[in-house]
C-alpha cells in the first residue's frame, strides 16, 4: 500500500513538471517565433517592394584603372592553397592584378607547396609574418597590407584596390572587370558568394548553400537596395585603396582589427559608418554565367559548428563591444535618423543568432515534453495538456510564418542551384536549427574565453579540395 502511494505521488509530481515545463516552453517558443518571424516577413515585404528597383549597372564612368590586389591570408593551406592560386592566374590571365600570400615561418608545408608558383610568375607576392602563427586572419591581412605600402613605395607607384579571398576559393573570370566598373563610384563591392555542394555532403555542405543563397539573394540585395551598410564577406569583396587607407589612419596604421573573429563583416560596417558607400552586385558575366565567389565549406558536424560558432562570437558578441549600435559614430549615418533606425534593424537581424538559438531550443525541448506528455496521458491516465485560449493562436501564427520561411528558403535555394536542392533545402532546415544551436553554445564559450584571457585565436576551418573542383586549366605564366 505504501509503495503504491510512493509511485502515484512519484508519478504525480512527474506529470506536474513534464505538463508545466511543456506549456512554458511552448508558450516561451510560440511568442519567439512569431516575432523572429514577422521581422523575417517584414524583411521579406521590404525585399518584395524593392523588386522592380533597378540592380546596379556598370556606371558609364571609365572603370577603375591601375594594378589591383589581391589578399589571401594562409595558414596550414598547403592541401589547397596551390590549386587555388592556378586556378586564380588562368582566371585572370589578361588582367593586372598582383595576388599577396600570406604565410607564417613555422608553416612550412604551405611555404613549400606555393613557392614554385611564386618563383615562377610575377604576379605572385610572398608574404611571410614576422609572429609564428596562427596569429589572427586580421594580423594576416595586416602584414600584407604593410607589403603592398612597402611595394608601392619601392616602385613608386599606387594600387587601385584590394580584393579579398580565401585559399579555398574558386573566383570568376569576370571577377575583376566587374570591380573595376563599380569601384568608380563605391567604396567597396561584394559579389555573391555561392558555397559548393560536394557529392555526399548534401546535408551538412548543402546547408550552407541554403542559407548563402537566401542571404545573397535576398539580405544584401535589400541592404544594398536601401542604402544600408554591408558586411564584408571577407571572399569575394573589392575595396578602394583609398578606403582602406581611410581606415588605417583610424587604426593606427592597419586596418583590419587584430583582435576579432569576424574583422571582414566588421570593415563593412565600419565603411558604412562612415557614410561610405558599399554595393552589392549580383550579374552575369560575358559568357552569361553568375560572377560568383565559390568555396568549399565544412561537410562535417563539428567543422560546421566551429565555423558557425566563430561567426556568431565575432558578429553577435564581440562585435557588439567593437562596433556598438549605427549613430553612435560620427558620419552621415548620425545626422539621418530614419537611416539610422533602419540600420540598427539590419544590425539587430546580424546580431539575433544567440537568441534565435535560445528560441529553437525552447521549442525542440517543448516539442519533446509535449509528446512526453501525450505519452503520459495514454499510459499513466494522466491529464490533458492545458495549452490555455492564446496558445493555439500563437501555434497557429507560428506554423503559418514556418511554411512561410521554408518556402523563402526553398525559392532562394532553387534560384541558385536548381529546383532539386530547392525541395532538399525543406529537410534541411532542421540540420541548419540543430547547427545553430550548437553553434550558439560554442559562441558563448568562446566569448566567455575571449574575455577573461583578452586573446583571439585563428579558430580556422581546415580545407580541402572538394569532389566538386574542377580541372585547373594550364595558367599562362608572367616570368619574373
Amino acid at each position: 500500500m505504501a509503495r503504491g502511494w510512493w509511485v502515484a505521488l512519484s508519478t504525480a509530481w512527474l506529470e506536474w513538471l513534464v505538463l508545466g515545463a511543456s506549456h512554458e516552453l511552448m508558450l516561451f517558443a510560440s511568442v519567439g517565433i512569431l516575432l523572429i518571424g514577422l521581422d523575417d516577413l517584414l524583411f521579406d515585404a521590404f525585399w518584395l517592394g524593392t523588386r522592380g528597383e533597378a540592380r546596379a549597372a556598370a556606371t558609364d564612368t571609365v572603370p577603375l584603372a591601375g594594378t589591383i590586389a589581391v589578399f589571401i591570408p594562409a595558414w596550414d593551406e598547403h592541401r589547397i592553397l596551390a590549386a587555388m592560386l592556378r586556378r586564380a592566374l588562368a582566371a585572370w590571365a589578361g588582367e593586372d592584378v598582383r595576388i599577396y600570400i600570406g604565410c607564417y615561418p613555422n608553416d612550412a608545408a604551405t611555404l613549400f607547396a606555393i613557392s614554385p608558383l611564386v618563383a615562377a610568375d610575377r604576379r605572385l607576392r610572398l608574404v611571410v609574418n614576422e609572429r609564428d602563427g596562427p596569429t589572427t586572419k586580421g594580423d594576416n591581412l595586416n602584414r600584407l597590407w604593410a607589403a603592398l605600402g612597402e611595394d608601392e613605395r619601392a616602385e613608386d607607384m599606387r594600387f587601385a584596390a584590394i580584393v579579398l579571398h580565401d585559399a579555398e576559393d574558386h573566383v570568376h573570370p569576370g571577377e575583376i572587370a566587374l570591380y573595376r566598373r563599380h569601384l568608380t563610384d563605391a567604396a567597396m563591392v561584394q559579389i555573391p558568394v555561392v558555397p559548393i555542394i560536394a557529392r555526399g555532403a548534401r546535408w551538412i555542405g548543402g546547408h550552407y548553400g541554403d542559407e548563402f543563397a537566401e542571404a545573397h539573394g535576398k539580405e544584401m540585395v535589400v541592404r544594398s537596395r536601401l542604402g544600408m551598410p554591408l558586411p564584408s564577406a571577407g571572399v569575394g569583396c573589392a575595396l578602394t585603396r583609398r578606403t582602406l587607407a581611410l581606415l588605417a589612419i583610424e587604426r593606427g596604421g592597419d586596418p583590419f582589427r587584430c583582435n576579432s573573429l569576424t574583422e571582414d563583416y566588421e570593415i563593412g560596417m565600419v565603411i558604412g559608418a562612415y557614410g561610405l558607400r558599399a554595393r552589392f552586385v549580383d550579374e552575369t558575366g560575358p559568357t552569361g554565367d553568375r560572377v560568383v565567389s565559390r568555396g568549399a565549406f565544412p561537410d562535417r558536424a563539428d567543422a560546421a559548428v566551429r565555423q558557425k560558432a566563430r561567426w556568431i562570437a565575432g558578429i553577435a558578441l564581440a562585435g557588439w563591444d567593437h562596433l556598438g549600435w549605427p549613430g553612435s559614430r560620427r558620419g552621415v549615418m548620425a545626422a539621418q535618423s530614419d537611416r539610422v533606425w533602419l540600420a540598427r534593424w539590419m544590425l539587430w537581424r546580424d546580431r539575433r543568432a544567440p537568441l534565435a538559438a535560445l528560441v529553437l531550443l525552447a521549442a525542440y525541448a517543448g516539442l519533446f515534453l509535449t509528446a512526453a506528455g501525450w505519452l503520459g496521458r495514454a499510459v499513466l491516465g494522466w491529464d490533458a495538456v492545458i495549452v490555455g485560449d492564446a496558445m493555439p493562436i500563437l501555434l497557429a501564427l507560428g506554423a503559418m510564418l514556418l511554411v512561410w520561411r521554408l518556402a523563402m528558403r526553398s525559392l532562394f535555394a532553387g534560384r541558385c542551384y536548381g529546383w532539386r536542392e530547392g525541395v532538399w533545402a525543406v529537410p534541411r532546415a532542421f540540420v541548419a536549427n540543430i547547427m545553430a544551436m550548437l553553434a550558439a553554445r560554442r559562441a558563448l564559450v568562446i566569448y566567455w574565453r575571449m574575455l577573461r584571457s583578452g586573446e583571439v585565436v585563428w579558430d580556422k576551418t581546415e580545407h580541402r579540395e572538394s569532389d566538386m573542383t574542377p580541372d585547373v586549366a594550364a595558367a599562362p605564366v608572367m616570368a619574373r
